[in-house]
């Protein structure tokens, strides 16, 4: 169970030293799919990043509502059990619920476009025709909040997009992606650690 009072506002402080930087992050949420038909899947990036971390910093996950939600030194992470279309419908209640901002919530999330293991910081941007984030656009109002996209290339010539989305790496891709995660939660880190323009400029580049 959370401890924080329901309506607490979780935000940086105004004014300050800080004061014009962009708001730290207050909630990461990883996108995928619960249960065991979408485990380890490429559409569940969101949720192996967010798994990896918690195993790394040492905290766990409990169910709350519609998502499994944990805090871990001020900050809130959740994984919506709504599937991915309905992302949503999780994450907009419990914003409201907790008073964090869209601006203050990072979201991790898969990345058809971008080469297998290359990430992407953005502080803001459209769904990419992405459904988790068209979802959460449409739940805020707003497509201003920062993401930490994780590619996972296209399927080679032919290839139904929703199937690979839905497929598992091959047996042979599995040590590379084991590299590739560990990457992603180092650089989730370092937003948390050392701020979005700081992570941007270390790992928006071509491996």
């Amino acid at each position: 169970m959370l401890s924080e009072r329901k309506g607490e506002r979780i935000t940086a402080t105004e004014g300050g030293p800080d004061a014009g930087l962009p708001p730290r992050i207050a909630l990461v949420v990883g996108l995928g799919n619960p249960g065991l038909r979408y485990a380890g899947t490429r559409h569940n990036i969101g949720f192996m990043v967010l798994d990896r971390w918690a195993k790394r910093a040492g905290f766990r996950f409990r169910p709350d509502g519609r998502a499994e939600v944990a805090r871990h030194e001020g900050v809130y992470y959740l994984k919506p059990l709504t599937y991915m279309n309905l992302s949503g419908e999780a994450v907009g209640p419990f914003c409201r619920r907790y008073r964090i901002a869209p601006a203050e919530t990072l979201v991790v999330v898969d990345d058809l476009d971008l080469p297998p293991g290359q990430l992407r910081i953005r502080p803001r941007g459209s769904s990419g025709g992405h459904n988790g984030l068209k979802s959460l656009i449409a739940a805020w109002g707003t497509a201003d909040f920062p993401r930490l996209r994780v590619g996972i290339g296209r399927p080679p010539a032919g290839g139904d997009p929703v199937a690979w989305v839905l497929g598992r790496w091959p047996r042979a891709e599995r040590p590379a992606w084991e590299a590739r995660l560990d990457r992603a939660v180092d650089a989730l880190q370092a937003i948390l650690a050392e701020g979005l323009e700081a992570a941007m400029s270390r790992y928006n580049r071509t491996e």
